[in-house]
């Protein structure tokens, strides 16, 4: 459906005049006059009025632009809207004040181009999650802390529009049939959207924003999620090709941290990330990057990640990187890493280590097979060399709490040893004071590092310390 089509489906009815006078008729001596300009009030119960202005003005310039226009050359058009707004206003002869006029046009022009009311806060960079619930309750996640903001839409066919907006590009839909849909924006940002009739108060938007400039290990180490003695060792593992898997519950940070970690991939290696919705931001040259496909509207088409996962083994991978592992592709992730493709890393959604462990197991019989226990906690010992675990604190920092290392396997039981782990001292100011230390114990796989010709100071593993 069109840009024009979409916005001019609920087109309200002209402005009326907000002090109507009695007709008049005009005698043929006297000479007519174009009528006065008048001031547009925009307080009070001149609410909706204001509404049906912004949405007047919008069909008309929506009218009066070709419709093979590039929408991606936006300076050019926003120029263009901007000088056919102005036509509008002096036609309809309306008088706003420079500020009603800036926001007035920034509104329509957020319609027009971008995502609408959504626009403020998609390019506010201290906001980190945007949550819709329905069209007039938005809320925003700000240093860790929930806050509800006074942002609204007209109403649930407004903010559908904008759903549309976001999913048509990526070929994805949502409806009735489909009333969930996972997607993302321009900028990498991952969008979740769920509609009725499984959400019963509207439709719901989900924004897990990301930074315009992706972190950096400096930025870890300042905001305190890491320390340097752990980035230096992560860096090492990498470089040797350690297999990782990044371990913690939602908003705790795992995306962000493989990110930091796949920058440490040296260059010249063929890396393929697999992802439900493309997020990951390497910045290496040899990057091949696919994404799942939803099925269509017959239910046929669909491209899941476990036949991504298969399939990348075909394409000579020297590291395969999956955005997160949720099902069946954890067994296909698994024989990759232990039939020649180390340093390969991945995300899973759990509260601990062991639970990570415990999760993976899951996972793996979820592919339908008819291995034992003991045979899958067997693969998962020989394929999984490290467990980073991420958590979103009481103060709504993100941190790394631990580093365990995956030794091997004693009976039915997966043995780990944790080689760094955080301690929490106390409050401070709101915040949570404490550091990542490590427990003394060097890891097994410290030959893998030296042959990789990476030799770590004694320091980093708390030899000397007091």
């Amino acid at each position: 459906m069109s840009l024009l089509r979409r916005i001019q489906s609920n087109q309200p009815s002209p402005l009326p005049s907000p002090n109507p006078e009695p007709a008049r008729a005009t005698p043929a001596s006297e000479p007519t006059s174009a009528p006065p300009r008048r001031p547009f009030p925009t307080t009070g119960g001149m609410r909706d009025a204001y509404v049906d202005l912004k949405n007047r003005i919008q069909a008309k310039l929506l009218s009066e632009l070709e419709p093979t226009l590039d929408f991606s050359r936006t300076d050019e058009l926003r120029a263009m809207i901007e000088e056919k707004f102005d036509a509008v206003l002096m036609e309809d002869r309306i008088v706003l004040s420079r500020l009603e006029r800036q926001r007035l046009f920034e509104q329509i022009v957020a319609e027009i181009l971008g995502f609408g009311p959504l626009e403020p806060l998609l390019n506010d960079d201290t906001i980190t999650e945007i949550m819709v619930n329905g069209p007039k309750k938005v809320y925003i996640e700000r240093n860790g802390r929930i806050e509800r903001t006074n942002v609204v839409f007209e109403d649930e066919e407004h903010l559908m529009r904008i759903i549309e907006r976001i999913v048509a590009p990526l070929g994805r839909r949502v409806d009735e049939s489909m009333p969930y849909v996972d997607a993302r924006l321009p900028d990498g940002s991952r969008v979740n959207v769920v509609i009725p009739p499984i959400s019963l108060i509207g439709p719901v938007v989900t924004i897990r924003k990301f930074y315009r400039t992706p972190l950096t290990v400096d930025d870890l180490i300042r905001l305190g999620s890491a320390t340097p003695e752990v980035m230096e060792f992560l860096k090492a593992c990498v470089q040797a090709k350690i297999n990782v898997v990044v371990s913690g519950g939602t908003g705790s940070g795992k995306t962000t941290l493989l990110n930091i970690l796949s920058g440490f991939i040296p260059e010249g290696e063929r890396i393929i990330t697999i992802e439900n919705a493309a997020e990951l931001q390497l910045r290496q040259e040899h990057v091949i990057t696919l994404e799942t496909r939803p099925p269509n509207i017959e239910g046929k088409g669909e491209i899941t990640m476990r036949d991504l996962v298969i399939n990348s083994l075909r394409m000579r991978p020297d590291r395969i990187i999956v955005g997160e592992c949720r099902g069946g592709e954890a067994f296909d992730m698994l024989q990759a890493m232990n039939t020649g493709h180390e340093g390969s890393m991945t995300t899973i959604h759990a509260n601990s280590p062991r639970d990570a462990l415990a999760r993976l197991e899951n996972m793996v019989l979820m592919a339908g097979t008819d291995l034992p226990h003991r045979a899958i906690r067997e693969q998962i010992a020989m394929a999984i060399d490290l467990i980073v675990q991420t958590a979103r604190m009481r103060d709504g920092s993100r941190k790394i709490v631990s580093l365990t290392e995956i030794q091997g396997l004693e009976g039915e039981v997966i043995t780990t040893t944790e080689l760094f782990k955080f301690e929490q001292h106390g409050m401070e100011g709101g915040k949570i004071v404490g550091r990542l230390v490590p427990t003394g114990i060097r890891p097994r796989f410290m030959d893998r590092l030296e042959v990789a010709g990476i030799r770590l100071p004694p320091v980093i593993f708390g030899a000397g310390r007091r």
